[in-house]
């Protein structure tokens, strides 16, 4: 058997961190064993539902490097969803019901207040074609509620191992709005149904919907004569550092504010994502196929993992330190760094957070900078013992020590006025490496003072 994943997101907000760690693991999952990874869009949430946020969806997918194999939109295949839901009613399975939200409301409350289970009470089973006449005919539009049987329900989930359910606890779903429109129970089963989705990994806030959603696929496999139950992976939900969910809705954690606002690059993400929550220690990767490599569901625990940004952050630094020139010219060139060269990115890669990062040491490279003027005129003895050109990175050395010899300063007395006036800097790249990207004719004027 093939495997093939999907991931199903509604584009009715930006995707935060628990929305994209599923794709990650669903593509992670499909790499690892050779499959196809979907992207399908659950966008029959008309009201909520944009094309904006859509593009937003598929163009951070395309960032982390989530390629996918295969693409459709729900709202797209609204025959075929009514061609299930017929076939559901030739056999008997959906049904119509004809009950107001405040009504629903007054059942529920009277069952939890009789401590019981609030689950449909099936009333609409015991209409007569008179009844349902005379609801119509009152302005009345059925909703369309599938009809579980009272087997039990198990499977063996991928992450939580055995799960069983009593057919009899659960209410019977509502398939088919009032105005005719399918909900996503429906939808997502025929989905994966007709793409022959095979394994669905997904948050464990959906487990009650897997179990409703198993006999609706053994419905539909039996009208259809053919198809399979997919296998489930149901991972804990991630929490904010203080232990608060996530919701799209509000704009928690989101991938684009991640992306945009923080820095963050895309492997570094993918692999903080891809390990928070399993046995295995959260370090930088290499690349995706490593994570696929060593990609194993049974790694995952049942508790809650809390996002950290500043674990993330510190594994955004490794990714940068590791990264090669190759890896981020174009980046670089994009953000006005116009003729960077390999020298610059080895010269500054270790002292980046971010790559945005590199944009300071670039203007002290290039771009007149205001020196920092500690003590003038041990600076004018540096600068009359500055070597010749060219300069290479044994410069740093050689001037340094020629300025020890004639002012007798040495260590922090030595460096940090030097590096004050040549970056108006306390900290930061290694002056050795630095100082040729420099070059001599800024140091000089740096070193007397002006701006350079």
């Amino acid at each position: 058997m093939t495997v093939a994943v999907r991931f199903a997101p509604s584009p009715t907000g930006h995707l935060h961190i628990g929305n994209i760690r599923t794709a990650i693991v669903n593509w992670l999952f499909a790499a690892r064993h050779g499959g196809s990874f979907m992207f399908r869009l659950d966008d029959t949430d008309e009201e909520r539902s944009t094309q904006a946020f859509a593009d937003a969806i598929a163009e951070d997918l395309t960032w982390l490097g989530l390629t996918w194999d295969r693409y459709a939109r729900e709202s797209d295949r609204y025959a075929r969803y009514a061609d299930a839901a017929e076939a559901l009613r030739t056999a008997g399975r959906l049904y119509p019901c004809y009950e107001t939200p405040d009504e629903l409301g007054l059942k529920r409350k009277a069952m939890l207040a009789q401590h019981r289970p609030p689950i449909y009470d099936r009333a609409a089973l015991r209409l007569t074609d008179t009844d349902r006449a005379r609801l119509e005919a009152e302005g009345r539009r059925p909703h369309w509620r599938f009809k579980l049987n009272h087997s039990d329900i198990v499977w063996d989930d991928l992450v939580q191992g055995h799960k069983h359910f009593r057919g009899a606890d659960l209410s019977d779903p509502v398939l088919i709005r009032e105005d005719g429109r399918p909900l996503y129970t429906l939808t997502s089963v025929v989905d994966d149904l007709d793409f022959a989705i095979t394994h669905i990994v997904r948050g464990e806030d959906h487990v009650t919907n897997t179990a409703v959603q198993v006999q609706l696929f053994e419905a539909l496999i039996g009208i259809m004569g053919q198809g399979i139950v997919p296998t489930f992976a149901h991972l804990p939900l991630i929490a904010g550092s203080e232990g608060e969910g996530l919701s799209k809705r509000l704009g928690s954690l989101s991938v684009r504010s991640l992306r945009q606002d923080e820095g963050v690059e895309p492997l570094a993400l993918i692999a903080y994502l891809a390990r928070l929550g399993t046995s295995d220690a959260i370090t930088a990767a290499g690349s995706m196929a490593e994570l696929a490599e060593g990609f194993d569901f049974g790694k995952f625990g049942r508790g809650t993992p809390k996002f950290d940004s500043d674990e993330l952050m510190r594994l955004n630094t490794q990714v940068l330190h590791n990264a090669a020139f190759a890896d981020v010219a174009d980046r670089l060139t994009a953000m006005g760094m116009v003729g960077v060269e390999e020298a610059f990115w080895l010269a500054v890669r270790p002292n980046l957070t971010r790559l945005s990062d590199a944009k300071e040491w670039w203007a002290v490279t290039k771009q007149a900078v205001t020196p920092m003027v500690d003590d003038a005129a041990f600076l004018a003895t540096a600068a009359g013992l500055l070597p010749a050109a060219p300069w290479d990175d044994t410069t740093w050395g050689v001037w340094t020590k020629a300025v020890s010899a004639a002012t007798g300063a040495k260590g922090k007395a030595l460096f940090l006025p030097l590096r004050r006036a040549l970056t108006a800097h306390d900290h930061g790249p290694e002056l050795k490496t630095l100082l040729p990207l420099i070059g001599r004719e800024r140091a000089l004027a740096r070193l007397s003072g002006c701006t350079a």
